[in-house]
């Protein structure tokens, strides 16, 4: 029989084994996470700000938000509009969606359009933007940005691309009370109904985007 000093040993020594391995493995998993994602991914979620609803409703979406990837040293970060213009870490980002629930676009041929030197006159523009408050009332200037809006010209400026269909604010669905209690919050009775506008719909539906991931 073997002695029970030497059995304790088997165990523990098993027991770290088996746990080292499910760190590993972890650690492992972390990072395939995030091997599908490149530089100038777009990413998009249901965001749960006060204006969130009226976005999805007017543009017959469930995403209302949408920001680049980029890659600083090691880690992943969405370069966005809100309040203001910034980078966010990708984990902060994604969990601050309804749900935690994200979708990853690319355009179809990134491997010849997305250059490094495109890439980095992508970020130059990144940092020429940033610090820029939120655009509320949608207008096509860069005095204020809201986020699609940054991911269209961003691309339009380095890339020379139109991802998505420029619109005017007339395009949308007003008909619901929850849109027209915002559109009256925003503009008053002065809605401009032909500014040029794009929407997080239009982006996620470019055809020149594909689907790399989603949760």
């Amino acid at each position: 029989m073997m002695p029970m000093k030497k059995w304790l040993i088997i165990v523990v020594l098993t027991g770290l084994v088996i746990i080292g391995r499910l760190y590993a493995q972890t650690e492992l998993n972390q990072l395939d996470g995030n091997k599908e994602l490149r530089n100038g991914d777009i990413i998009f979620q249901t965001s749960l700000s006060e204006q969130s609803k009226a976005i999805q409703l007017a543009t017959k979406s469930k995403f209302s938000h949408c920001g680049i990837v980029f890659k600083y040293g090691p880690n992943y970060y969405v370069f966005e509009a809100v309040q203001p213009v910034k980078r966010t870490a990708l984990d902060k980002w994604i969990a601050r969606g309804q749900d935690g629930r994200y979708v990853v676009k690319r355009l179809k041929n990134a491997d010849q359009i997305l250059t490094g030197t495109v890439l980095v006159k992508m970020k130059q523009i990144c940092n020429q933007l940033k610090g820029k408050s939120y655009d509320l009332t949608f207008e096509w200037s860069d005095d204020k940005i809201y986020c699609s809006e940054l991911i269209w010209k961003i691309y339009k400026r380095a890339a020379g691309i139109e991802i998505g269909k420029l619109e005017k604010l007339s395009d949308f669905d007003l008909k619901n009370d929850a849109v027209k209690k915002k559109m009256k919050e925003r503009y008053g009775n002065n809605i401009p109904l032909n500014e040029t506008v794009i929407s997080p719909a239009a982006i996620f539906n470019s055809e020149l985007l594909t689907t790399v991931k989603s949760n």
